[in-house]
């Protein structure tokens, strides 16, 4: 008897072992699944702010792309909002330039909407917009997915289409100056942050020649479109030490659109706000109208210019290029 008690006990400490090592085991697996879907989980959480991160896909006969919308709180049944598309860099995506340019918090307060297309790894591995691949008509396939995603937007999301700007960062701001010169009516303002120019390149090879200013741009005013009452004004802001765009590139880029529209140039103008990065801004006038305006960011490298600080490719000492943007967009809502 005393036997069989021993064993009953060794038996029920065993039991308790194994149980006891298959919780733990279970809360370790637990642990590391939890930091496995950490990244994930992560990128799926929508960004700060009071109002909604809806996700949508933009389909065409050139595949499809994924795109996210911002819409502040309290939109009201029947109401339409001013849609600001924002389109990313390379090595971004929606929610990151989102979390960059920190647009989302300035859409809140003065209520618009703010669209973030977003790029498929499968189309550029670098998360890049392929703007300049107009010789194999990829950038067209992509310009027109952009297009899709605000009509879109448009339509289910109560964007008043007689109200929209486009603004971009380096890549992103090549491609809003493609989607502008392919449909100038859709638009009523575009913002280039550290772009390259419409007609610089076609090609890869040539696109790397662009950026780094060994490329001229092509003049755009041989184009059906381009006469005055068409034009859509835009804003070129770069920083004074990128040494990934050359800075040549924003001379180029007010230049071509201020010629095509017969524009001016005037005197520029120093401003220093705080502590921030001093700017140079140059405007070009046809009239008393801005068709164009520089804005170089002295100390400024190749960032979006009064971002957030621990994101990549944004520079918090920079004036907020995304206030510059939305005010330069809002003043033709109401021209």
């Amino acid at each position: 008897m005393a036997r069989q008690a021993q064993t009953l006990r060794w038996a029920r400490a065993v039991e308790r072992n194994l149980k006891a090592l298959t919780r733990e085991r279970l809360r370790s697996g637990a642990r590391v699944i939890g930091r496995a879907l950490e990244p994930a989980l992560a990128r799926r959480a929508p960004p700060p702010g009071a109002g909604d991160w809806i996700a949508g896909t933009a389909m065409g006969a050139g595949g499809a792309r994924r795109f996210r919308l911002y819409r502040p709180s309290g939109v009201k049944p029947g109401e339409r909002l001013p849609l600001m598309v924002m389109l990313h860099g390379c090595g971004q995506d929606a929610k990151s330039f989102a979390l960059s340019t920190r647009m989302n918090r300035i859409a809140e307060r003065e209520r618009f909407l703010v669209l973030y297309p977003e790029q498929d790894r499968l189309a550029n591995a670098q998360g890049c917009w392929n703007w300049f691949d107009t010789r194999t008509g990829r950038a067209h396939v992509e310009e027109g997915l952009i297009m899709q995603a605000i009509d879109q937007a448009c339509l289910l999301y109560a964007a008043d289409r007689n109200r929209v700007a486009v603004a971009g960062l380096s890549a992103g701001a090549s491609m809003a100056a493609l989607l502008v010169t392919r449909h100038p009516e859709r638009f009523k303002a575009i913002v280039m942050h550290s772009g390259v120019p419409p007609g610089t390149a076609h090609s890869t090879m040539t696109a790397l020649g662009a950026m780094y200013g060994h490329r001229s741009t092509k003049p755009l005013a041989g184009r059906p479109w381009a006469t005055p009452a068409a034009w859509p004004p835009l804003m070129v802001i770069h920083g004074g030490v990128d040494a990934v765009v050359a800075r040549s590139n924003a001379h180029a880029a007010v230049q071509v659109w201020a010629d095509a529209a017969g524009a001016r140039e005037r005197t520029p103008r120093c401003v220093q706000r705080g502590n921030r990065y001093p700017l140079t801004v140059t405007d070009f006038h046809r009239g008393g109208t801005t068709v164009a305006t520089l804005v170089e960011v002295d100390g400024l490298g190749h960032a979006w210019s009064g971002g957030a600080a621990r994101q990549p490719y944004s520079d918090g000492q920079g004036p907020c290029a995304s206030r510059m943007a939305w005010r330069f967009a809002a003043r033709q809502f109401v021209a």
